[in-house]
């Protein structure tokens, strides 16, 4: 037996650890596909929207809907690679070689268009940010997005500016008349915050925009909008941006290496067989 087992291991074309690489890293991949698939599925429960097709007039700007796109992507991608490496399974990684390839080919595109037509996708994030604004009130998850965007990430209120709110019907000054209390305001993610503030003041945007107005809204609230403050932390964190995109190239391909040279290896070993 001591023998037999000898004459295996030292006649096997397949790399154990070319295999339980591959096999390690595409389960994490495969349960935190899962987790945001699942999140994503939950976020649209919660809004009753399986129940309430008309809510899909915007499904492309729902933040819920990409969670559900970049899950199931992320689980096809570490099931062929989990399991067809654990199992050795030529078709799998075949497909998992796939789409590695198809999706950087799909990242180095974006790239490219996006340095290309430039001018447009800023029109239509500008665009599609104007509309998360419109219905702030009419989807959690994209309130929560604009909450985020405004408050910890770029520090910036509106799209140009704090006058965008006017497309929203509670914060639009005519409001008022109707008896909306945010009228002629901005979102307390507007509002600039303070060190020494131990709660957060829901209240601080509100009548900001009035003519009438005593303080001087620059201290209250942010009046940068959205769209300079994203082309400054672009320009600012262009570097990074780069090096991450082709930190991803690089694992894109090194997966595709790995997978092709995991195959071969067992076309080798089945030869042997035969």
């Amino acid at each position: 037996m001591p023998g037999i087992r000898k004459y295996r291991r030292d006649t096997t074309e397949v790399s154990c650890c070319l295999k339980y690489v591959i096999f390690g890293v595409n389960i994490l991949f495969w349960f935190l596909g899962l987790i945001i698939l699942a999140v994503g599925v939950w976020a649209w429960t919660e809004k009753d929207t399986f129940n309430n097709l008309s809510r899909l007039t915007n499904i492309a700007l729902d933040p819920a809907f990409i969670l559900i796109c970049v899950g199931t992507i992320t689980f096809i991608i570490g099931f062929t690679g989990c399991v067809g490496a654990l199992r050795e399974n030529t078709c799998l990684l075949a497909c998992y070689a796939v789409f590695l390839a198809l999706l950087l080919l799909a990242e180095m595109t974006a790239g490219i268009l996006f340095f290309v037509f430039k001018d447009w996708i800023k029109q239509q994030a500008t665009s599609g940010f104007q509309t998360f604004i419109t219905h702030y009130r009419e989807d959690p998850d994209q309130q929560n997005l604009i909450d985020w965007i405004q408050e910890d990430w770029l520090q910036c209120c509106g799209v140009e500016g704090p006058r965008d709110w006017d497309r929203n019907a509670y914060f639009n000054c005519s409001s008022g008349a109707v008896g909306s209390r945010e009228a002629c305001g901005v979102p307390f993610s507007c509002c600039r915050t303070k060190p020494s503030d131990i709660i957060r003041n829901k209240q601080c945007g509100y009548d900001v925009r009035k003519p009438t107005y005593s303080l001087d809204i620059a201290k209250i609230i942010h009046d940068k909008g959205c769209l300079e403050a994203a082309e400054e932390w672009f320009d600012h964190n262009l570097l990074i941006v780069a090096t991450s995109a082709v930190c991803a190239a690089f694992a894109h391909i090194l997966g595709i290496c790995f997978a092709q040279n995991l195959r071969a290896d067992i076309f080798a070993q089945k030869a042997k067989w035969h």
